[in-house]
C-alpha cells in the first residue's frame, strides 16, 4: 500500500484553521493537510503507520522566538527527523529569524498561494533521495548517469570519467561501508594494477569538487562511508556545497576535520605527489595527444631543410 503523504502545518490552535492560513491554503490547492498545536505532541500527526510528512510549516507569525523550540519538539520525533520545515512570519520579524534554528527555508504572512506550495515543494526536494536506473539524488546531489552528468543544488559540476564513476558508487551503497579494495576492483576494474593511493587522491578531489554536499566519512584502516547529508548543504542556488567547493581540496579537507571526519592516512603528503600517481584515463589520454603532437612536430621540423628555428630566450 502506498504511503499517504500530508504537510504538517504547526501554529498557535485557534489560529490554525483561519481563512488565509498555510493550512486553508494549501487544502484549496488540493494539498493533504493536517495540524498541530505548537504545545501538543508531534505523533499525533501520524493518525496510522502508513502516514509520512512530506513537509512542516511552522506558523510563527508574530513569535519567531517560538519556531525554533517548536521545530526541536519535532524533530524529537523519528518520523520528522529528516523532513524538511519552514518558519512562517510577518514582514516585521524577518529580522528575528536564526540561521542556526534548523529551518530549510522561511514565508512570508500574508502568503501567496502559489510561492507558499511552490516553497513546500522546494523544501520537499531537498530533503528527497531517490535512486533509479537514469538518475540518482542525494542530499542536493544528482547524478544522471543518462547524460553523464553531476549538479550539486542545481549547478553543473565536471567531473572526470572515474570521479562520476567513483561518486556513483558510494552513492549506490549509501550508508554501508567501501574498502578501498572494492573501489578499485568495481571502478577501475580487476585488472588495474595501481595501488589504494589512487581511491585516496580522486575521493581527496571529489571532496573538494562537491564540498558539504558531500558527507563521505573516512574510516581508517576500513575504507569510506557516505552519510546523511548536512542539512542546508546545497539549494537551487547552488547553497553552502557551491560555496564551498571553490576553496579546493585544503578548505574541503578542513570543512571535515570541522565535522569530525578522520583524515586519510596519507593526506598529510605533499600535494605534488598526486600528479605522479595519478591513473586518471582522461589525463593519460591527453597525455598521449600531446606527445603525439610533439612527434608529429619534430617529424614536420626535420622533413623541412633550411627551416628558420629561433629560440627565445
Amino acid at each position: 500500500m502506498a504511503r499517504r503523504s500530508f504537510i504538517a502545518i504547526v501554529g498557535h490552535g485557534p489560529d490554525l484553521e483561519r481563512e488565509e492560513g498555510a493550512a486553508s491554503v494549501l487544502r484549496s490547492l488540493g494539498a493533504d493537510v493536517r495540524t498541530l498545536d505548537l504545545w501538543d505532541d508531534p505523533p499525533r500527526l501520524f493518525h496510522d503507520d502508513e502516514s509520512k510528512a512530506r513537509a512542516i510549516v511552522v506558523e510563527a507569525l508574530d513569535r519567531p522566538d517560538l519556531a525554533a523550540a517548536a521545530l526541536r519538539a519535532l524533530r524529537r520525533e523519528p518520523r520528522l527527523e529528516e523532513v524538511g520545515a519552514l518558519v512562517a512570519v510577518s514582514v516585521a520579524q524577518i529580522a528575528r529569524i536564526e540561521p542556526s534554528s534548523g529551518f530549510d527555508d522561511f514565508l512570508l504572512v500574508p502568503y501567496v498561494p502559489a510561492e507558499l506550495y511552490a516553497r513546500v515543494r522546494l523544501v520537499e526536494w531537498r530533503r528527497s533521495e531517490f535512486a533509479t536506473e537514469e538518475r540518482v539524488k542525494v542530499g542536493a546531489i544528482v547524478i544522471d548517469r543518462a547524460a553523464h552528468d553531476v549538479s550539486v543544488g542545481g549547478m553543473h559540476v565536471p567531473l572526470t570519467a572515474k570521479e562520476f564513476a567513483l561518486l556513483s558508487y558510494v552513492c549506490e551503497r549509501r550508508g554501508k561501508v567501501v574498502s578501498r579494495t572494492e573501489l578499485l576492483r568495481r571502478v577501475w576494474g580487476s585488472q588495474y594494477e595501481g595501488g589504494a593511493r589512487t581511491v585516496d587522491i580522486h575521493v581527496r578531489r571529489l571532496r573538494a569538487k562537491l564540498g558539504a554536499a558531500l558527507p563521505l566519512v573516512t574510516l581508517r584502516g576500513a575504507g569510506y562511508r557516505l552519510e546523511s547529508p548536512l542539512p542546508g548543504s546545497g539549494g537551487p542556488e547552488g547553497g553552502d556545497a557551491a560555496r564551498t567547493a571553490p576553496r579546493g581540496a585544503a578548505g574541503a579537507e578542513a570543512h571535515g576535520e570541522e565535522r569530525g571526519e578522520p583524515r586519510d592516512e596519507d593526506e598529510d603528503e605533499d600535494e605534488d605527489a598526486e600528479g605522479d600517481e595519478d591513473e586518471d584515463e582522461d589525463e593519460d589520454a591527453e597525455e598521449a595527444a600531446r606527445a603525439e603532437r610533439r612527434s608529429g612536430s619534430s617529424a614536420h621540423d626535420a622533413a623541412t631543410p633550411g627551416r628558420d628555428r629561433r629560440i627565445t630566450r
